[in-house]
This record gives C-alpha cells, structure tokens and sequence, in this order.
C-alpha cells in the first residue's frame, strides 16, 4: 500500500528502524539563476490561477521520487526548478497531520494534540519558521497557565516525499504521536506557505562560497555554538587533515537537509519504540477497561493508516503483534490449561482481522505477502500462540443431510463443510464489507475545522460504477450491501464455546450497526428487496428459508434490520420476512407445554448431544426485540397484529419475554395525549393471559407483578375483560391471587370510577366476583376464607354461604392462626357470637406447652377470653374448657384469670340477655375450673423448672414462684395449699441447698 497515492515500498518482515534523516553525500553544484516569487499555486493565494506546468511537474516528482534520483536523471537542474521541487515536497494534507497526531480516528476532543496545536497556531504562538531543503524549523511558544510560566519550545521537522520522517521537539514529548508543537509548526507550513522563508540544501549555498566565505561561516557557526560544536568541529578537523582517515574516503559530506536518497525507505515517522512500550503498558494491565480501550485505539489508528495506504499501518501492527506475541500471560495460561479472558480474545480477534486486511490487500506487492506470511507462519508455530475457540471447519455437521430432500431447490442437492461467514475467525464478510463501502466513502474536508466536534459523524457514501460492467448499473454500494446480505442471511450452525458462540452474536451485531449507517437510496432498496426475496426463496442455504437445521443461528438480530429497513417501502416484504425469522427450532423441538422461560437466560435445554447454547439468553432478548418492533409497526391494524400474535404465541417460550412484549404492546396502545388503541389493548391483554397461564404452575419470582398488571391491562380494555378473567380464574390465577389480588382489585372504587360503571354493571360485575370468591374458598378455604367473606359482605346469601364454608373447613384444614384472624374479622364486622364460634374452633387446634410463655398465639387467647368474658358467662363457661385443655403454660393462665375477676362478664350488651355486673368469684364455676388448672400448672412447671436449674436462675424462679403464690392465694384454702407446696420442694430437693435457703428467706 503506497503512501496515500501508488504502491507500498517493500517491508522488511523482521527489522523495523526508524528512518534517520538524510546525510546522503552532495557533490555536484547547483545552477545559478533568479529564485521565484510566490508565483501560481498556492494554496492560500488570493487569486486562484492555474497552476503552471513547473508547479505541475515539480509537484509530482515531489511525490514520487527520492531528489537524489533527480539529480542522478538530469545533468543540470535549474535553481528555480529545484525550489520547487523542495517546496511541493512537504506534506499537503492536513488529515495525514491529524492521523499523527490524535489517538482517536477523527481528531475529535480538545485535548487531543491535533487540536492544541490548531490553537497554538491560531493564537499566533508559532515563529521563526524557516525551510532549509527538506528540514523545516521553528518556535513554539505555550502561553502561560496559572500554574505554569511561558515556554518555548525549538521544533526540527524533516520530511522527503510528503511525508514528515522524522520530528524534534523541546518539549520531550515520548508518545507514538506527534506532540502539539510539532501539529502547530507542520499547520503553519501548509496554511501559511507564503509566509515561510524557503532555502534549497544547505550543501548548494556552501557550494556558492568562497574559502574565505567558508572558513568565516566555519568560525561564526563554532563562536556561536563552541560549547556545544567545538569538540565536534575539532575532531572532524583532525580526521579531515589525516590522509588516512575514514572520512577522506568517502566522496563529498552529508547534509541533512538534501532529503532522501534512493535507497531510503519513504514513510511517515513513527516512534517504534514508543509502540512497543505503550503496548506492552496496556497489556500488563491485565485489559482491564482503560487498558482495553487503548489497544482498541491503536487498532483503530492500524486501520486509518490501512485506509489511507500507509505502510505504517503494517508497521505498527508488526510491533503491536510482538508485544502480544511476548505477553507472559500466555504461557501462564497455556501452563494451567486455561483460557483467556473475554476482553483479551477480542482484543486478539481485532489483531486478527487487521493481519487479514494487510494480507489481502490488492495494493501489497506479491514479496511483500510472501514476507507477511512467512512472519506470520512463524509467530503460530509459536508454543504460546493462543488457539481459536470455535469449532470451524471440516467438524460441522452437514446442514443439508438433515432437511427434507424436495426442498432442495436450484439443482443443489448436496453442501459440504458449510462454514459460518459471519463470526468466521477471519471476518469475511466484515473485510469484504469494509473494502467495497471505502471505495464509496466521501471525506468530509470539514473534519479539520477548529470549532468544537462532539461524536464522529456517521460516514457519508455515494455510488461508485463498478469499473468494467457491462451495463454500467452496478455499484460498489450495492456490492457492500449484497454481501452484508448474503452473509448475514446464510444458513450456519451455531459453533461450540461460549467465546465463538458470543463472537457470532457480536459480529452480527457489527454488521447491521454499519448496515444502518447506510442512507437507502432506490439502488439500494432495489438490493434489499431483491436479496430479501431470494433469502426467502434460498432453501438450505438460507438462514430465511422455509426449512431450517434445529442448531441453526437464528435470524433475529438480522431481520429486525431487514423488517425496519423494508417496510417503508415493501410491506408484505417486510412482514413475511420478520414472521419467518421469528423461530427458534432449537426451542421448538424439545419445548414442553408449560413455561420454558430460564430465569438467569444463560442455560440452553438442547439435549447433551448438541453442544451448549450459551447465548441463548441473549437470541431468545433478540427474539422479543423483532416481535416488539413488528408489534409496534402494526399498530392498528387488527389482520397484522393478529398475525404477529400467533408467531409470538408460536414461537417465544420465555414467560417473561411474553410479559416484556404484552408491556410494550399496553404502552404503545395506550399513550398519553391520545385515546387508546383497542386493537393493540386486545393484543397486549391476550399476550398477559398467555403468560399467566404459562406461570400458574411454576415458580416465578415476578407473578404477582403479572397478575396486578393483568388486572390493570384488563380494566383498560372494558367490563367484558374483567368479567372475562373472573369467570375463567381458574385457568389463570391461583385462589389466593384470585380473591387477593384480582377480586379485590376490580371491587375497587378506582376500578369502578375508572370504568364509569352504572348500577347493572357494577352488580355484575360483583355478582362474578362474589361467585368467584366462594369457589376459591371451597378450593382453599385457609387462603381464602377471609377474602371470601370480605368479597361477599354486601349480599347475605353469599356471606352465610362463605361463613358456613369457614366452619366446615374449620374441623379439618384450617389453623388455629387462620381461625382466629377470621374471627378477629367477625368482631370488628360486628358479629361477635359468630366471633366467639370461630375463636372456640381455634382453640381446639392450640396446644400451648408450659415454657411457651411468648408464644405468638398468647394474645389470640387472651382476646378470645376477653371477648367470651364479656359476651356473658354462659360463653366464658363455654371456652374454659377449651382454654384448660389447650393452655398448659402457668403464666398465660394466671393472666386469664386475673382479667376474669377484675370486672364483670357480659359487658358487650347482646340485646335480651341480662347482665348481673356481679364480679365472678373463683370459687365458683366456671372460674374454680380454671384456677385449679393455673394452680395445677404452677406446680408442675415448678417441678419442670427445678429439674434443670442452675444457680444463675435461682433469682428468677424465686420471683416465679411469688407470681404462683399470689394465684394459690385466690382460693379459700390457698395459703395452706401454698405452705404445702413449699415443704413439699424443700424436701424433695433439699439437695439444692443454696436455693432452698433462698426459698426459706422468702416464703419461710
């Protein structure tokens, strides 16, 4: 690849070195003669004339020939000729500059030097400029900052062909590109040539002197440089004295500033060792995000060069390969027999695909290919040269075996080793695609200007003929368009590893993000059209097709660009192309009935004899995405929605998929400022009761968010929705979501406001929902019983009916928690006898043991006898018992009791019953009963509590047993019972004699 123009030079395939700047001898002198004026042809000339055929000529021999081969051509060059020669011979392009001189591809950002150096030379900074033959020199000078003086900066500049070959700054810039110094005396140069004072090589003035001349010019220069020349200047002296020399053997003396010679490589200055160090930077840091991004950088640039023919393009690659070739992490890994990191492999993917660039470049030179090869050969015979990941190659199974012979169209009834374009290690169809839209590609000129540029546009094609059609119709553009085409839609297997499998979805998503920066013109609608009805017609080899192999790569991604891109202009197209795409057969064929939706999207259910679908995830996201975009395309119009529905329903076996498209449809159908779209409603609200049935039998951590938005989707449609879902439950909700979530909601008062529902259709609408809660309370009476009875407060048949269905289930599947949360509810409802059945039932399932003195159902018991208690004695007599029998625990019931003789029973009022106001005495029924039975407990938890006491607990169980003897106290004899008691301890365990004299201090 030649320098911007013509053809590469030949590259070295081992050693690369800098090109020095030229000290070719100079021998022969130079003709007098007057020197030019400013004359024709600049750039910045006010006037702009033709050029003159000097300036013509001078210009392309500028280009194209080293000035040593122009003076080996011609025996008498004139002066005028040779200043121009020189002067076409420094670079006119202020793109190749910025390609230098920014690490992005578009020079874009203000700290970027390019830009700094814009500003350095139009705030004046730049002076002294003066060209001496093929050296440039000047001063830069950087304003002053607050925390940094004024400083100037000396910048060298040596260029030979149009091209700058090598730089010195002051500043002691170390980068691989130019410093801003360097921009700002190069911009100077070639905006402002004019400006700059032109001398031919220094070797043709000293020519024109005499000795006297010599020896004064000799003298100044040492006076005004001896501490640095003089050394310099005796030692040439000495060995240009003796005959012997070496010096003397050579004919005539180098100057630097002839330009090159004819054996001089011609390329742009690039600091090599800067290269090798930065990389070999990045690569230490493991690729963490920074680091990533730089290397991507540099192979973004490896590609500018590449686009403009620079050989440093092949050049730079060359060394950024030989530092990831000597990255110590790859032996590391191949030691331990692990792979390496994503972000490493594709950073190794992006060296790969630009080695195929460079090598299939049509501008290389046959021996230059053959010197790439040969490196390259000789890097992956290396050891620790990484491998791919992906099966590639003959190992594929054959598509075509597995599809039905007739539908082998055109003849084609065999393929063999079909290998996948895209994802492919090399990139096919990537290069091609890259190759044929550059030649179509138009510069934007203003990319250099010096105002501010925020993200690099998008480029900018026009058609260029392909050269040598007959009909002259065809263009590159198209070309690039069919092959994305071609490649995208062929039929393929889905490769093995996670790496290669994920490469395939990254490189599709590669191509159609380029595909969509092409503006479609009717040369290229024309394309897709016709390359979209051939994917469909194309049988085995089509990705499109009608019959595909089950491991298959799945078209999604693709035919989302294809479906966006032609439905302006084909409809059917468009749809009958995104419709087929929509399946996934590796789904297909294995998927149960019920929900196959993975939670995490990262498992395939492919049988084991397949390999894995890692990506799975991310085809099934991409399926959804295509079935959301024909979705929102269809919007009102009831046959395609109808259509775009049943593929959904036929082909996407993720529930929450289906959700995600059921909310976008409700979205779209129902947008702000406008009246909803019933059409797309009816769409979102079928896709909601597919997933609710897909998940009514299985685990979903989101099913409660579902149903709520089910209910939500459906009061947008209409009371017919509603009434809908209430009558077919069943099928859709479990009881408790029905009578929680989905009953409760559509009783509502914002659900009624919202439909704006008259008396008939608000008692229809109850009418379902009551009927609805009495079925899910005869089906799971624990879940629903209290629902049940809220739902149904209003009608009183349907209220007894759930009551009586609570007391049913009461004596067999209910617990003694569910019971006494019912019968909290009939109290605060104002049903305090059917309170009383209901906590009396739940008393007959409690069972307290005496430690369980904070068990959570002490309070229900205290309420259920607080509220026998004041329904009259009569009940309180009826739930002693109950409360003996079940409470085994001393303090609960001494708390009872103590509440049962504070104030009177019957204090709730029950119309026809009479109340005493009488304080209940504890001698008497029912009271007696339960003060045996606390006083009962008392003992034994005593004896309970002594079995495993340890001293720590003496404190307490004292204080325990002041509690005991205030209860034994309530009854006639109870001091005497007590004083029993205590004997009774002190004699059984008188071993315990720290506590027993504890007891005795006490209770004597």
């Amino acid at each position: 690849m030649a320098e911007g123009r013509g053809e590469l030079l030949p590259q070295p395939p081992l050693h690369l070195s800098l090109p020095p700047a030229s000290k070719r001898p100079c021998l022969r002198p130079a003709p007098r003669g007057p020197g030019p004026g400013p004359g024709p042809g600049f750039p910045n000339s006010r006037f702009r004339c033709p050029e003159s055929l000097l300036d013509c000529a001078a210009k392309a021999v500028a280009e194209k020939w080293a000035f040593e081969r122009v003076e080996e051509r011609f025996e008498r060059i004139p002066e005028p000729v040779q200043r121009r020669i020189v002067y076409w011979s420094f670079p006119r392009n202020e793109r190749e500059i910025c390609m230098y001189s920014s690490a992005g591809t578009g020079g874009t950002g203000d700290g970027l030097p390019f830009r700094r150096g814009i500003r350095l030379l139009e705030t004046g900074c730049v002076d002294n400029v003066l060209q001496v033959g093929f050296h440039l020199s000047g001063t830069v000078t950087e304003p002053a900052t607050q925390s940094e003086p004024e400083t100037t900066h000396k910048v060298a500049i040596s260029f030979d062909r149009c091209k700058i070959t090598s730089v010195t700054c002051g500043c002691g810039n170390r980068d691989i590109f130019y410093c801003a110094h360097v921009v700002a005396l190069s911009l100077y140069r070639i905006r402002k040539p004019e400006q700059v004072k032109l001398r031919l090589p220094i070797s043709e003035t000293l020519f024109q002197m005499n000795r006297d001349q010599l020896q004064k010019l000799v003298q100044y220069l040492i006076t005004a440089h001896h501490t640095e020349v003089l050394p310099t200047a005796q030692k040439l002296a000495d060995e240009i004295l003796s005959s012997n020399s070496e010096i003397n053997q050579v004919h005539g003396a180098p100057d630097p500033t002839a330009g090159a010679s004819i054996d001089d490589e011609n390329c742009w200055h690039l600091d090599e060792e800067q290269v090798r160090e930065q990389v070999k930077q990045f690569l230490s840091q493991g690729g963490y995000y920074g680091s990533g991004k730089q290397l991507n950088s540099m192979f973004a640039k490896v590609r500018e060069m590449l686009r403009m023919r620079d050989s440093n393009g092949a050049r730079m690659l060359t060394l950024i390969t030989e530092q990831f070739m000597a990255d110590p992490r790859l032996s590391l890994w191949r030691q331990q027999g692990t792979g390496m990191t994503d972000k490493c492999r594709q950073l190794w993917d992006e060296l790969g695909a630009l080695w195929v660039c460079i090598v299939l470049n049509p501008h290389c030179k046959s021996e230059e290919k053959s010197g790439w090869l040969r490196q390259l050969k000789k890097w992956g015979d290396m050891d620790i040269c990484p491998l791919e990941d992906g099966n590639y190659g003959s190992e594929l199974p054959n598509i075509t075996n597995a599809l039905p012979q007739k539908l082998l169209q055109r003849g084609m009834t065999n393929t063999t080793n079909l290998e996948g374009w895209v994802g492919h290690p090399l990139d096919p169809i990537g290069c091609l695609f890259a190759t044929l839209t550059e030649t179509c590609r138009v510069e934007d000129d203003n990319t250099m200007d010096t105002g501010d540029s925020g993200e690099p546009k998008p480029p900018v094609y026009q058609h260029v003929p392909v050269w040598g059609c007959p009909d002259g119709g065809e263009s590159y553009l198209a070309l690039a368009l069919e092959v994305a085409l071609m490649g995208m839609g062929q039929q393929r297997l889905m490769p093995e590893g996670l790496y290669a499998q994920d490469k395939v979805c990254r490189n599709e998503e590669q191509i159609v993000a380029k595909l969509q920066e092409m503006e479609l013109d009717d040369i290229l609608v024309q394309t897709l059209r016709k390359q979209a009805i051939l994917l469909l017609e194309g049988g085995p080899f089509s990705g499109l097709g009608e019959v595909i192999h089950r491991e298959s790569v799945p078209m999604h991604t693709f035919a989302k660009y294809l479906f966006t891109a032609l439905l302006p202009h084909d409809t059917d197209l468009a749809y009958k192309l995104g419709l087929r795409a929509m399946r996934l057969p590796v789904l297909e064929s294995t998927a149960p009935s019920g929900d196959v939706g993975h939670p995490h999207h990262g498992i395939s259910i492919v049988p084991s004899r397949y390999p894995r679908w890692f990506t799975l995830g991310h085809l099934e996201s991409q399926q959804c995405e295509l079935a959301s975009t024909m979705l929102t395309a269809a919007k009102g119009d009831m046959l395609r929605l109808r259509t775009v529905l049943e593929a959904i329903q036929k082909h996407i076996h993720s529930s929450s998929l289906i959700f995600k498209l059921a909310q976008d449809a409700f979205k779209i159908a129902t947008p702000a400022d406008n009246p909803p779209d019933i059409t797309l409603l009816n769409v979102a609200l079928e896709l909601g009761l597919q997933v609710m049935r897909m998940t009514l039998s299985t685990l979903n951590w989101r099913r409660r968010e579902m149903v709520r938005w089910l209910v939500t989707c459906a009061t947008e449609v209409g009371l017919r929705a509603l009434v809908s879902i209430l009558q077919s439950w069943y099928t859709l909700f479990t009881p408790t979501e029905a009578t929680s979530i989905v009953a409760a909601t559509v009783m509502s008062h914002n659900t009624i406001l919202r439909l704006s529902l008259d008396y008939p259709q608000r008692e229809e609408l109850a009418s379902c929902a009551r009927t609805l809660a009495l079925q899910c309370a005869m089906k799971d009476p624990q879940n629903c019983a209290l629902s049940a009875l809220t739902l149904c407060e209003k009608d009183h048949i349907a209220f007894e009916t759930a009551y009586q269905i609570v007391i049913d289930a009461a004596s067999t599947g209910m617990t003694y928690s569910q019971l006494f949360t019912i019968a909290r509810y009939m109290e605060h409802r104002g049903y305090p006898l059917r309170a009383f059945k209901l906590a009396s039932l739940a008393m007959t399932h409690l069972n307290l043991a005496y430690n369980q003195d904070t068990h959570p159902a002490i309070n229900d018991v205290l309420w259920a006898c607080a509220l026998s208690h004041s329904l009259g004695k009569n009940e309180l007599a009826a739930i002693i018992p109950l409360v003996v029998k079940s409470v085994h625990c001393a303090t609960v019931l001494s708390d009872i009791l103590r509440r049962c003789t504070m104030t009177a029973p019957g204090l709730a009022g029950i119309p026809g019953r009479r109340n005493s106001g009488k304080l209940m005495s504890t001698d008497k029924a029912p009271l007696r009963q339960l003060l045996d039975a606390t006083i009962s407990a008392y003992i034994n938890t005593t004896h309970s509590r002594l079995t495993h006491i340890s001293p720590r607990h003496y404190g307490e169980f004292i204080e325990f047993l002041s509690k005991a003897r205030e209860t034994f106290l309530l009854a006639q004899d109870g001091h005497i019972q007590f004083a029993q008691f205590i004997d009774n301890l002190k004699q059984i365990y008188k071993g315990k004699k720290k506590l027993m004299m504890l007891v005795r201090e006490r209770f004597g």
